[in-house]
């Protein structure tokens, strides 16, 4: 059977991590054009606003489902976040920068209306406010988002960052930061959402954002912390998965490869002979695209992968 599927543009936003303005970190917005932190959406993206009758398996539908997704409100998070509305779920915006999580989603539901004036099942896109770190501020998001949204079904954690120095000369505190909102602040998140689905004895799927840095030892730039981190992500995901499974509550981890964003675009600028070193490495000749998550994050999510936990699905161009 042939079904209707509203769409929204998949608009490449350039990642931003979303993070606390005191932690001091290489990439800050003043150092960022606007342009790459907001860039207005071109006529090719305009064209996925549009419904499509492309036959497809209804397992890999979202629709009915509430997936909260941390970050997103920018970058890979956002991007991630239209494609699963396209999908049919309804999205919780999370983020630190609760502004530009109110934005994106009045944007979103302008958006989704105007393109699809005749749905009757219309999407609910919200925005909330949480730092990842603290586990007060994660229980209140997810009580916000349970009182606007009825329930949760389904998490994708996009919040993080990384950061370049020498193990040796990497400042302790910058690394507990980084290591509170990579690792403490996925963990607080899948461990909060998990409550929840117990609480209603309801199913659900989480998708833990990772890296190929979790796999391999990246080069030649140092990145000690950040691996370690990652890492750590993709172990707690098989962990969860286990403890997890009996419960019928999925947990996988999807590994990018090097993707082209705001944060990789300041790092070619600065050092260009990076670019020519991760395309030379990389089997299919060219980085990743934050579009290029999409189909993935929607698979792990959806019922189409309703035998899959534990995994970690690398989507590196076979870098690895």
């Amino acid at each position: 059977m042939v079904s209707p599927v509203a769409t929204l543009p998949m608009v490449s936003l350039e990642l931003l991590p979303s993070l606390e303005k005191k932690i001091n970190i290489a990439v800050t917005e003043k150092e960022i054009p606007s342009a790459l932190l907001s860039p207005p959406m071109n006529n090719a993206a305009q064209e996925f606003a549009e419904k499509h009758q492309k036959r497809t398996l209804a397992l890999f539908s979202l629709e009915g489902r509430v997936v909260v997704i941390t970050g997103g409100a920018r970058g890979i998070g956002l991007t991630l976040g239209q494609g699963l509305i396209t999908s049919g779920a309804s999205l919780a915006i999370v983020d630190i920068d609760v502004e530009e999580s109110k934005r994106q989603a009045a944007n979103l539901n302008a958006l989704f209306k105007e393109r699809n004036p005749d749905d009757t099942s219309m999407v609910k896109i919200t925005a909330h406010f949480s730092n990842v770190s603290d586990p007060e501020s994660v229980n209140a998001a997810i009580a916000e988002i349970i009182a606007e949204h009825g329930k949760i079904d389904n998490l994708v954690t996009s919040a993080g960052f990384t950061q370049n120095f020498d193990a040796v000369n990497y400042n302790v505190d910058a690394m507990r930061r980084l290591w509170r909102v990579n690792v403490d602040g996925t963990y607080l998140f899948a461990t909060a959402v998990a409550r929840h689905l117990m609480e209603r004895h309801s199913t659900g799927s989480m998708v833990l954002i990772g890296s190929i840095s979790g796999n391999i030892i990246n080069v030649p730039q140092p990145q000690t912390p950040y691996n370690v981190s990652k890492a750590a992500v993709k172990h707690m995901a098989s962990s969860l998965a286990v403890e997890w499974a009996q419960l019928g509550i999925r947990v996988n981890c999807l590994s990018p490869g090097y993707t082209v964003t705001a944060l990789t675009e300041k790092i070619l600028a600065e050092k260009p002979e990076l670019s020519n070193t991760w395309i030379t490495m990389t089997p299919m000749k060219r980085l990743g695209k934050p579009e290029d998550l999409v189909g993935a994050v929607a698979f792990l999510l959806s019922d189409a992968s309703e035998y899959v936990t534990g995994t970690d699905l690398k989507v590196d161009g076979g870098y690895t």
